[in-house]
């Protein structure tokens, strides 16, 4: 008899990017020109003095254990550039380091949820929450984020969810926001920060897209008086230095939650690695140009790719707010082919031609209120996401594929039409 798997990790769901990166670098191995725009990651290569210290630190033998929450000198480089770019008033003790920023969201569910504990997730939403909520025992709560409403938490839904769950305990907000491109305001963070002040309520804000704001700066929930004890703030060097293969990131929060996440560190992962950090230091120090002259970047092919999408007859797209992603709805395609937003993204994928397709993923991947949608990534160079708007309304006239491929995968079939705003 074999061991038998707890029933938490039977229901493990995962990040669905991955699963169509899969198919598309299969499909490319066989030879099919495939443009990827489902992947989150930066066509960019790291920062100039982030590779320039990481081999330097190498070359030096920085390649031994370090303090858990991190190293001295990156805590104090991270807490000073939050506070001059955020206004964010965090020092050193406030920083903890990690692999990325998605680990936070584990030590958050581990540092403020009980079983049973209610915690409240905007939909769509990135698709690890509900893993790490699920892992406590507790309870994600939805509301939905709409697209007439710019993507943006309504304050009434975090105020229903205070004053009507069993047991409210935390939430979280994501700005800017994945998949959706939708910020958080200023105002909508104040009325939200009025809210929970003082209350047994905990946010996580993920901001690992704080510099791909189009209008404006970013803004942080921790920005707001007497957040840091309520609040835990998580960044990566991913998306504005390009160091997604680095794994590095951190969170910004009180002291107390600091002590007990970097206890959470030592007891996992034991420390990231200090010659990362100190690529991530150099980086946060010395590249605030070069990391501003790549986003502008983005922002040219975000509006590319809206701009060209909103061309398309039955898709809508609203004005690049934040992100490098592109979230059209595509509701009214959908119900004229009966196809699901998921279904009409792996057939853009697998389906509308032999030789050439287009990643992306349906907005249902990223919960129920993504239903209808369909979500870009930009992460290509300019003339392959020509192509990409270029193939899609072909594909979409390409009817008897569209049967075909529904014939052989009939889960993709719409059961009723999508509501069209």
């Amino acid at each position: 008899m074999t061991a038998t798997l707890s029933e938490f990790s039977k229901s493990l769901t995962v990040e669905t990017a991955f699963t169509v990166l899969a198919v598309a670098k299969q499909l490319k191995a066989q030879g099919k020109d495939v443009v990827e725009l489902e992947i989150g990651d930066s066509p960019f290569d790291s920062t100039a003095s982030a590779k320039q210290f990481g081999v330097e630190a190498i070359q030096n033998n920085v390649s031994h254990y370090c303090p858990s929450p991190g190293i001295p000198e990156f805590r104090a480089a991270a807490a000073k550039f939050v506070k001059d770019e955020f206004n964010i008033p965090a020092e050193a003790s406030n920083v903890i380091v990690g692999p990325g920023a998605k680990v936070f969201e584990q030590f958050f569910c581990e540092a403020f949820l009980n079983p049973g504990d209610g915690c409240l997730v905007f939909s769509p939403y990135f698709p690890t929450y509900v893993p790490n909520i699920l892992r406590r025992g507790a309870r994600p709560v939805f509301a939905p984020l709409l697209q007439s409403n710019e993507f943006r938490p309504a304050v009434s839904d975090i105020e229903n969810f205070l004053n009507t769950d069993a047991s409210p305990k935390a939430i979280f907000l994501n700005s800017p926001h994945n998949p959706t491109g939708g910020i958080t305001t200023e105002q909508d963070l104040r009325d939200i920060a009025d809210l929970v002040r003082g209350k047994d309520v905990a946010i996580l804000s993920d901001e690992p897209y704080c510099h791909m704001v189009w209008k404006g700066r970013h803004h942080s929930i921790l920005e707001q008086p007497d957040m840091m004890d309520q609040a835990m703030a998580c960044y990566t060097f991913s998306k504005s230095y390009s160091m997604s293969g680095w794994r590095l990131g951190f969170c910004v929060t009180g002291d107390r939650i600091a002590d007990a996440v970097g206890k959470m560190i030592n007891t996992t992962l034991s420390c990231t690695p200090a010659l990362v950090q100190l690529a991530g230091k150099a980086a946060l120090e010395r590249d605030a140009a070069e990391r501003d002259e790549v986003m502008q970047k983005f922002r040219e092919k975000v509006v590319l790719l809206t701009e060209g999408l909103n061309q398309i007859d039955g898709i809508h797209s609203l004005d690049p707010t934040s992100t490098f992603y592109v979230f059209p709805n595509v509701a009214p395609i959908c119900n004229r082919l009966g196809i699901t937003s998921h279904g009409l993204a792996l057939y853009l994928l697998e389906g509308a031609d032999d030789d050439f397709g287009v990643a992306c993923l349906g907005g249902e991947c990223f919960g129920d209120a993504g239903h209808g949608f369909l979500r870009f990534s930009c992460a290509e160079p300019n003339e392959r996401l020509q192509q990409a708007l270029d193939f899609i309304p072909v594909a979409l006239s390409r009817e008897d594929r569209i049967a075909a491929f529904l014939e052989k995968n009939p889960k993709f079939r719409l059961a009723k039409p999508y509501e069209v705003a």
